[in-house]
């Protein structure tokens, strides 16, 4: 039995991350790369196919576990017959390779502890070949290798492919475990001391978090969602991954398993509202430098996502000796909706534009440039169909969001020179277009007689994006149409008070068999959008409802299943964090209201 996907806690250092279970198992871990092949894919399989776990030998050990403050480092605290240890798990900002530490501390007593390390490289699918050298063992596989530095009062050995130590703390001792990766050909890497890197680690972070502008009534909420997208953060580009794994199951047993270890443009406008809100102006300019750098080029080349550095090949592929979590296969890489037409990224790139502007951050000199070529494009193609935000694997359609965001491309070209002609445009061919959309949409894409927007022209079906209808500043909050399609979404997509996207049954929109969880995202949207239209009790106690579903340690991952109470899709996931973020800081500003 897989453990639940919220008994999981993150580790990472900016570069790549790792998920550590409540045993004290790390089953997911991809190095030296958020993108790379996971050494621990237990996660994705079955403990053979990797896996590192720290814990006490009793078998009536419990553990609680939290965050050291505002910080990325765990820590699990295990209670036993015989005594108490800490196990503090951290992964050091990188200066060159990376490391993962695992600190035993004994607080009480005294305490038998084994560890397990079985490095699986390549997805689980390539066993290394281990050897001692030097006080450490090195696992080598190919262009992969790994070496791991135990306590010197340790009994360390191999056993059943694995290597095991045993060892033995009592209260007032410490020791320290770190597991090192470097490229197979070069010499051994550079040790670090795990005691000095584990106040390092613990400085940069409360640093980092001390520069949070928020203060309102959700802060922890608020700081532990940060905290997550900065781990989210690739820290050499400031790209910002959708979540650091791939193929967690949107269903229980289902297909609906995808890779989400790049970078999507649809976060981008939300990602840099969430940032430069609670004051992080550094990471908003290098995510907005790292979208600069992924769209130039042709604009009708314009993808969806991208990888960590901007890369644009991402190809999918399905890993068959993996059996999937909780037997959900397939097991992918990659992922072939990059392929995909989405004219919603042009409004959504147009849209983090101008964010970026209004907020005063410095501009690029060939920004303007992009944006103008940008709508020139979308101002020929955004009557075509496509595939819309969710991805859609079936056939393309007029998808109402992706409209609504061709209306946001316009708009915010048309704002940024009405407030300083001296950039250069046609204005005015552009405010007919923005009008055009906006009429367009208007009556092909609502519902009169039932007093709704709808997923798609000449569609019954509901979109929960079109929730965001207000807050992109389509219609305003208290516009009657407004008011109806929260109605309707709340009454039609929603399980158990938490929004779905949109309806699977029958797989007549999507393309796929199966179903799926409600979507956190949306359900932060419809908090949103409640709030705007005036609702703001209604807003704060769903809020509060939501804020209840993160895990012990404040995380959400994609979607959540209400009839199981369990978390669902790739985690901890970006896109969450975002809304729990954004949602928050509209509560604040509304404060007071009801």
């Amino acid at each position: 039995m897989h453990p639940h996907i919220e008994d999981y806690a993150l580790i990472g250092d900016l570069q790549t991350a790792a998920l550590v279970g409540r045993d004290g198992s790390i089953d997911w871990l991809c190095l030296p790369r958020f993108d790379s092949g996971a050494c621990f894919a237990a996660l994705l399989g079955h403990k053979d196919n990797g896996h590192w776990r720290l814990s006490p030998r009793s078998p009536e050990a419990r553990a609680v576990r939290s965050y050291r403050g505002d910080s990325l480092i765990l820590d699990t605290v295990w209670e036993t017959p015989t005594g108490s240890v800490r196990v503090i798990d951290f992964m050091p900002q990188r200066d060159r390779q990376p490391d993962v530490v695992r600190i035993v501390e004994g607080l009480s007593g005294s305490v038998e502890m084994r560890g397990v390390l079985r490095l699986r490289f390549d997805y689980g699918r390539a066993v290394p070949w281990v050897r001692a050298t030097g006080g450490c063992r090195v696992a080598v596989a190919g262009p992969d290798s790994v070496w791991l530095r135990t306590p010197d009062r340790s009994t360390t050995y191999g056993k059943d492919f694995s290597t095991r130590s045993d060892f033995t703390v009592a209260a007032g001792e410490r020791a320290a475990f770190v597991l090192t990766w470097h490229p197979s050909h070069e010499p051994r890497p550079v040790q670090i001391d795990p005691f000095e890197a584990l106040q390092d680690t613990l400085d940069d972070w409360h640093t980092w978090a001390g520069r949070c502008r928020y203060h309102g009534p959700y802060r922890e909420a608020v700081m532990r969602s940060l905290i997550t997208l900065k781990a989210l953060t690739y820290a050499p580009t400031g790209g910002i991954v959708a979540a650091p794994t791939t193929s967690l199951p949107e269903e229980l047993g289902g297909v609906r398993n995808w890779d989400y270890r790049y970078c999507w443009l649809r976060d981008a406008s939300l990602t840099l509202n969430s940032l430069l809100s609670a004051g992080y102006l550094e990471e908003a300019g290098a995510w907005r430098d790292w979208l600069l750098r992924a769209v130039a080029g042709a604009p009708d080349d314009l993808q969806i996502m991208y990888g960590l550095a901007g890369e644009r090949r991402l190809p999918e592929a399905e890993l068959p000796w993996l059996s999937g979590y909780a037997d959900s296969v397939p097991v992918r890489i990659g992922n072939a909706a990059v392929e995909q037409r989405q004219l919603d990224v042009y409004g959504e790139v147009l849209d983090s534009f101008h964010i970026a502007r209004t907020a005063g951050l410095p501009s690029e000199p060939h920004a303007w440039s992009i944006q103008r070529a940008l709508v020139d494009y979308l101002e020929s193609t955004w009557r075509d169909p496509d595939e819309g935000l969710w991805e859609i694997r079936g056939p393309r359609r007029h998808f109402v969001h992706s409209k609504v965001m061709a209306w946001v491309a316009a708009d915010r070209v048309v704002r940024a020179l009405e407030a300083n002609p001296k950039l250069g445009g046609d204005v005015d061919r552009w405010r007919a277009m923005r009008d055009e959309v906006h009429r367009e949409v208007c009556e092909r894409g609502y519902d009169d007689e039932r007093g709704t927007f709808t997923q798609f022209y000449g569609s019954a079906e509901l979109d929960a994006a079109t929730l965001l209808i207000p807050r992109v500043g389509f219609l305003p909050g208290d516009d009657p149409r407004v008011a109806g399609t929260i109605d309707t979404v709340r009454r039609e997509l929603s399980h158990e008070g938490l929004v779905r996207r949109y309806s699977t049954e029958g797989g007549s929109v999507d393309g796929l068999p199966g179903d799926e969880g409600t979507f956190l995202a949306c359900s932060f949207w419809l908090v949103d959008a409640l709030r705007m239209s005036g609702r703001r009790h209604e807003a704060r106690e769903m809020f509060e409802r939501l804020l209840d579903l993160r895990n012990d340690v404040g995380l959400l991952s994609e979607e959540y299943d209400p009839a199981a109470g369990r978390q669902l899709g790739n985690y901890p996931q970006a896109f969450s964090h975002i809304g729990l973020v954004g949602t928050a800081f509209g509560l604040q500003d509304g404060a007071g209201a009801d």
